[in-house]
């Protein structure tokens, strides 16, 4: 397969603005994610998306392969597709431009995943901390015996009724698509659970596209607030 990585870096996210310009060590974040992925032997190529010239100009003095997309897009996914419209490959692979944690082997992970050609979408998930479980910034995931995707939340599910501790999974904000799924993606408005919870991935699970979802042992950080970017600062300053 030919598979290409596509890194959505918007200036202006809402919890924390201009976070893809904040430095570690001397490095923009927006940099250390696309460094990160680059890590990975499986992928074609790698392309930051991004809808400033700021962060174009500040990645290329990294070397990092950055293209200005649409100011219109809501979504990650949306910038992921303009890409596709123009760079052909079997799979496409959305990391978020806020997970300068992804390992290669996250990545090997979710490449495998897509060896099934019947799979439109995946993406991987971890055994929760006990501090994720409760946390609104990290997505839970639930999925059916194929492995399939029943619903994401920043909601704690399974709901743990009767104390009987069910195993708590944490989606981690990578993606891998084939053009049709992206294509059927743009055909859709915004889902209502999607709005609610405020996570594009719903779009598919309200509008019967399959999710599939591999597991990892190795966790990653998203970064959605001032504690997630003292953390990652402090682990990648080492």
């Amino acid at each position: 397969m030919k598979v290409i990585a596509i890194i959505p870096a918007r200036l202006d996210s809402q919890r924390l603005p201009r976070k893809m310009l904040r430095e570690i060590c001397g490095k923009p974040l927006a940099v250390w994610g696309y460094q990160a992925v680059k890590q990975s032997p499986l992928l074609d190529d790698v392309i930051i998306a991004t809808d400033s010239q700021e962060i174009v100009e500040a990645c290329s003095k990294h070397s990092c392969d950055a293209r200005m997309t649409s100011t219109k897009h809501r979504s990650g996914t949306e910038r992921v597709h303009e890409i596709s419209q123009s760079v052909a490959a079997d799979v496409y692979v959305n990391v978020q431009g806020d997970e300068p944690m992804i390992r290669a082997e996250h990545i090997e992970t979710l490449v495998r995943l897509m060896e099934e050609q019947s799979i439109p979408v995946g993406t991987l998930k971890t055994p929760a901390s006990a501090e994720d479980i409760a946390n609104p910034n990290a997505v839970k995931v639930v999925v059916d015996l194929s492995g399939r995707a029943l619903y994401f939340s920043r909601s704690t599910i399974p709901y743990d009724r009767d104390a009987s501790r069910p195993k708590y999974f944490k989606h981690l904000g990578i993606y891998a698509y084939r053009k049709t799924a992206l294509d059927q993606f743009m055909t859709l408005p915004e889902s209502s659970l999607e709005r609610a919870e405020r996570l594009e991935q719903l779009r598919f699970v309200e509008n019967d596209i399959p999710i599939y979802v591999a597991e990892t042992q190795y966790d990653s950080i998203g970064i959605d607030t001032e504690e997630d970017f003292a953390r990652v600062h402090k682990l990648l300053s080492r």
